[in-house]
């Protein structure tokens, strides 16, 4: 991501049409929000709707955006008044990707020393630009993306890192990087092979930089339902977004951290780590309050849980 700002800073940012803009929870509708790039809204109790916020420039991730993005999901990490968040753009497309112009100044500040200084703070700022979406990841509430329009460049950096992605029908996807003379380097080719169950179909979308459109991206699993237009699509992830949270805090933070460690380790070790986890995790009311409504025929949102 870093090289394509020092070898195309000189040039114009590319950014691609959207389709029409839908009216559904705007920015204009959200809260007031101490954020430059994001608008943080509460929708419904216990769900968090964070939209990137500067649709006159197509969401494009400018340098503010990727240090809010890691103060925001840090702070909703903490928040036992969020369970769930919806996470959506702004305008006529989810994202465009890196603002290219506006990151220039980050990177081509003068540094002193030899190669090996300059890649080693180089290196460092690259790490700090990954945390940006490995935060999502890390924060133990379930994030669900609502995609619509385009999906360029880091938007899949950030859609992967997700854990439930819809889509409107008219919605597309491109992994852009090598097309502007690098390897992604902020998570994607980590995260989409895990996501995708091709891989020879994510090798072709990262050697190629092909567009993938919604059907395709339903049908290979990197969305799991499709949506008519935006109004739609975010009334379809606020609703799943309230089923989410009509469950025990308890069970689904446990749930998300076990899945994501179960990814990245083999079959034994998950379930090791699920031992430990629950030694622990089922020593909670929540489980009796869970069982009660089932065997009073009530749904789990009829349950009143401690907030976590």
């Amino acid at each position: 991501m870093l090289s394509v700002i020092a070898a195309l800073s000189k040039h114009r940012a590319l950014w691609l049409p959207g389709q029409a803009a839908v009216r559904a929870m705007s920015s204009s509708e959200a809260s007031s929000s101490p954020y430059t790039t994001l608008a943080v809204s509460h929708p419904a109790e216990f769900i968090t709707h964070v939209e990137i916020n500067r649709p006159k420039k197509l969401n494009a991730m400018n340098k503010p955006f990727w240090s809010e993005m890691v103060t925001l999901f840090n702070e909703i990490a903490d928040d036992p008044d969020c369970r769930v968040v919806v996470m959506s753009g702004a305008g006529k497309m989810f994202t465009a990707g890196l603002d290219l112009m506006d990151m220039a100044s980050d990177v081509l500040q003068p540094v002193e020393g030899d190669m090996a200084r300059v890649s080693w703070n180089f290196r460092k700022k690259v790490a700090l630009y990954q945390e940006t979406f490995s935060v999502i990841e890390r924060c133990p509430k379930p994030v669900v993306a609502a995609i619509h329009g385009a999906c360029i460049g880091g938007g899949v950096d950030l859609i992967t890192a997700c854990d439930i992605r819809l889509c409107t029908e008219d919605a597309w996807f491109q992994v852009k990087e090598v097309d502007i003379g690098l390897a992604a380097d902020v998570g994607t080719l980590q995260r989409l092979p895990k996501v995708i169950g091709s891989r020879s179909l994510v090798n072709e979308l990262a050697l190629t930089a092909r567009k993938m459109y919604a059907d395709e991206a339903k049908s290979s699993g990197l969305v799991s339902r499709v949506f008519a237009d935006k109004e739609a699509l975010m009334a379809g992830a606020l609703a799943m977004a309230g089923e989410i949270a009509g469950r025990s805090p308890v069970a689904v933070q446990g749930t998300k951290i076990n899945l994501i460690y179960s990814r990245d380790h083999s079959v034994a070790e998950g379930l090791h780590n699920m031992a430990n986890w629950n030694m622990s995790m089922l020593q909670t009311e929540d489980v009796l309050k869970s069982a009660q409504a089932a065997m009073e025929k009530k749904s789990p949102k009829a349950v009143v849980f401690s907030k976590l």
